[in-house]
């Protein structure tokens, strides 16, 4: 006679909540219980296996999980329903105007085309790593059909692919918008796991910054002289504010007889609503500064010629309070103000650069002055001195030169060591000379 204890342990009777187990039709083994579910309540899951073993081991994994508090996945939809959720129910109430746009055409041109088929519930590292290496290797003008609407083809509707790849920078980033989705979803317990994290895209080389030498930013500023917008270039480039820090300025930020200026909001075009006021990128972006002798002059003539524009123009000027405005009173357009820093570039004989360049300009001029990361990140409006370090402080050759010839001075012989030493008042050679 068998006993219970001789019964295998897949083959004894079942205790009230350890679900059931049993062979379907088509050979397979199905295994259903009940776990925890969103709000606290319980849900009835079935899994399969080809053996009963292999049913009942899935089971009870959900069921031990369960019991650890960790609630089954809910999302019964597609990515492509979840994605769009997420964008008009949360990303637009956490990401600036600009921001929240660019995610929006990611998702649109990349992630839903790519992924939007797929079920959210059962979307795999295995899915998501398969789409990016498609994605990392297929031409744009062929998939997205950029060709096709050409008025002269020439690409594949012409016969010859040109092999129009994207850059592993707009890899990393449509990764990072996936990532950004998915983490939602893990926090509402739609998905157990953001799969996302498990793929691994590889880190992109950093953008080539190219700023001003010392030379030609002096030779830029000597090329903006006379310019209606002179005092914006000069503050631009002896502060290292960004553009739409610049535009947002406010005659009330400044302090010209303190020689300070605040920092509060910045001044952006959005897709919905045009020219539009915005807070500062960061916390840390809303600070105040210190303007140079030079600015302060600039901006004090340039506050008298917009006087007198003003009076001039009469009731057509429509002016709000910024320091930099169009010949009408108007704020200015960022796009407007990129075309006058090129016309100016090209009047200096300089080669092509982003405006945003200007501010890399201020922060390596600033460092070959020896002076410390930390006043370039309060200057700059860093939240982490890691960013200032790595991103904009781009020591030139000459710096390098500098360097390597203080470790020679230092592994000379005693004597020329000992004898630069006593040559005068010659800083030591480990420091950086302010010039």
């Amino acid at each position: 006679m068998t006993t219970p204890r001789d019964t295998p342990a897949s083959r004894r009777v079942r205790a009230n909540g350890d679900g059931t187990v049993y062979q379907r039709k088509d050979g397979r083994w199905e295994a259903a219980g009940y776990v925890l579910a969103q709000g606290n309540t319980r849900r009835r899951v079935r899994v399969y296996g080809t053996t009963r073993k292999d049913a009942l081991a899935k089971l009870t994994e959900k069921i031990a999980a369960s019991n650890r508090g960790l609630r089954v996945p809910t999302a019964q939809g597609s990515v492509a329903a979840y994605l769009t959720y997420w964008l008009e129910n949360v990303a637009a109430h956490h990401l600036r105007k600009n921001t929240h746009t660019r995610y929006t055409a990611c998702v649109n041109r990349y992630l839903i085309p790519g992924l939007g088929k797929k079920k959210l519930a059962k979307l795999s590292a295995k899915d998501v790593r398969t789409w990016f290496n498609q994605l990392r290797t297929t031409c744009q003008c062929c998939t997205r059909g950029l060709d096709a609407r050409r008025n002269e083809p020439r690409c594949c509707a012409a016969g010859r692919c040109c092999h129009k790849l994207l850059s592993p920078l707009t890899l990393t980033y449509i990764h990072s918008v996936l990532k950004s989705a998915l983490e939602h979803a893990v926090r509402e317990e739609e998905i157990p796991r953001n799969v996302a994290r498990n793929v691994r895209t590889g880190t992109p080389r950093p953008r080539r910054f190219e700023p001003l030498t010392a030379d030609e930013a002096r030779q830029f500023l000597t090329a903006a002289q006379g310019h209606r917008l002179h005092a914006l270039f000069e503050l631009a480039l002896h502060t290292g504010l960004r553009k739409g820090e610049l535009l947002g300025l406010h005659w009330e930020d400044l302090d010209l007889d303190a020689g300070t200026a605040a920092v509060r909001r910045t001044l952006q075009r959005t897709a919905a609503g045009g020219l539009t006021t915005l807070p500062t990128k960061t916390r840390a972006s809303e600070r105040r500064i210190a303007l140079p002798t030079r600015c302060v002059q600039s901006l004090k003539l340039h506050h008298e010629q917009q006087q007198r524009k003003h009076e001039a123009a009469g009731t057509t000027w429509r002016h709000d309070g910024h320091v930099f405005t169009t010949a009408q009173g108007r704020p200015i357009d960022p796009t407007n103000l990129t075309r006058a820093f090129l016309t100016l570039l090209r009047k200096a004989g300089l080669r092509r650069i982003r405006f945003h360049d200007l501010r890399h300009s201020t922060a390596t001029l600033l460092l070959e002055q020896g002076i410390e990361l930390v006043v370039i990140k309060e200057l700059l409006g860093h939240a982490h001195i890691g960013v200032t370090a790595t991103v904009y402080a781009h020591v030139r050759l000459r710096l390098q030169r500098d360097a390597i010839n203080a470790l020679g001075t230092a592994l000379g012989s005693p004597e020329s060591s000992h004898t630069a030493r006593d040559e005068g008042d010659e800083p030591p050679p480990s420091a950086v000379p302010v010039r």
